[in-house]
Order: C-alpha cells, then sequence, then structure tokens
C-alpha cells in the first residue's frame, strides 16, 4: 500500500517578541524557563491578528545539550475581532556551536538549525470555526528580533 499523500496550506507568519525568562531551574526534565511572550503579529492569507499582551508564556525546557522544547499558549485577538487561543509545542536544536550563536541573539541562517512546531487552535468565532479543526505545522526561525514561525495547516 502505497503512503498517503501528505498536504499543506500556507496560514499565516507569526512573529513574537519575548520578555525576561523566569529561571525555573534544573526540573524533573531539563532546565525549566517560563518566557513571557510580550506581544506578536500573526499575517497571513488565512489569518491575521495579533497576540494580546499579559495572556502568553513558554514553558520552555532546556536539555543539557541546548536542545529547547517549547511549550507556548498564547491569546491572539483576530483583524475581525475573534478571540482564539493557540498552542503550540516544538523543538528548536543543532550543533553546540549553532546554538550558542542563537542564544547570544547573533543572526543564523535558518539552515543551519532545526526549528519546528504543531499547534491547535481553540476559537468560538463563528467566522474563525475552521480554525477548530486543524492540526497546524510551522517552520522556525530565530532572528535577533525574535522567533518567527510560518504556519501552515495540514490538510
Amino acid at each position: 500500500m502505497a503512503p498517503l499523500p501528505l498536504t499543506s496550506e500556507f496560514l499565516f507568519r507569526m512573529a513574537l517578541s519575548a520578555g525576561v525568562p523566569q529561571m525555573a531551574g534544573t526540573a524533573r526534565n531539563g532546565e525549566l524557563r517560563v518566557v513571557p511572550v510580550t506581544g506578536g503579529t500573526l499575517e497571513g492569507p488565512r489569518f491575521n491578528g495579533e497576540v494580546l499582551p499579559d495572556t502568553a508564556a513558554d514553558w520552555l525546557r532546556v536539555d543539557p545539550d541546548g536542545t529547547a522544547h517549547m511549550d507556548v499558549r498564547l491569546t491572539v485577538k483576530s483583524a475581525t475581532g475573534g478571540i482564539v487561543f493557540m498552542h503550540y509545542s516544538g523543538i528548536r536544536t543543532g550543533a553546540p556551536e549553532v546554538l550558542a550563536r542563537l542564544n547570544s541573539g547573533q543572526p543564523v541562517d535558518p539552515a543551519d538549525y532545526y526549528f519546528r512546531i504543531s499547534a491547535r487552535f481553540e476559537t468560538g468565532a463563528p467566522e474563525l470555526a475552521w480554525m477548530n479543526k486543524v492540526i497546524a505545522i510551522g517552520v522556525g526561525q530565530r532572528p535577533p528580533s525574535g522567533p518567527t514561525y510560518d504556519v501552515y495547516a495540514i490538510t
């Protein structure tokens, strides 16, 4: 039996800004950092909106080798006024020297590291109900300004 095709549809580009991490220290699964997400925009053919302040954070776990495991929850207000809860998890990893450059705020070519997320949405806004029924995948990059993702619905 041949594998079924996997197709996607580009939804939006999401650019986030982050605040100062709250270092919880070494926990059961690596170093835990709670990073406030202080703002952001989502712009694309299927969705436009902004991250609401004081409603978002990343419960980031970092392995001893520098691999980062994201656990992010955002509240987003759409351009039409609808409220969307977005939750995503992901992995960012690469060679130690590449991760060191990223962590020091230097620009790094996204081709030099692996950065992917899986996202789900929840909303009661009728015009956005389609978001409740998709799984989204994002390809990330970490410019000095903050994490940026191109997000696709798996169709």
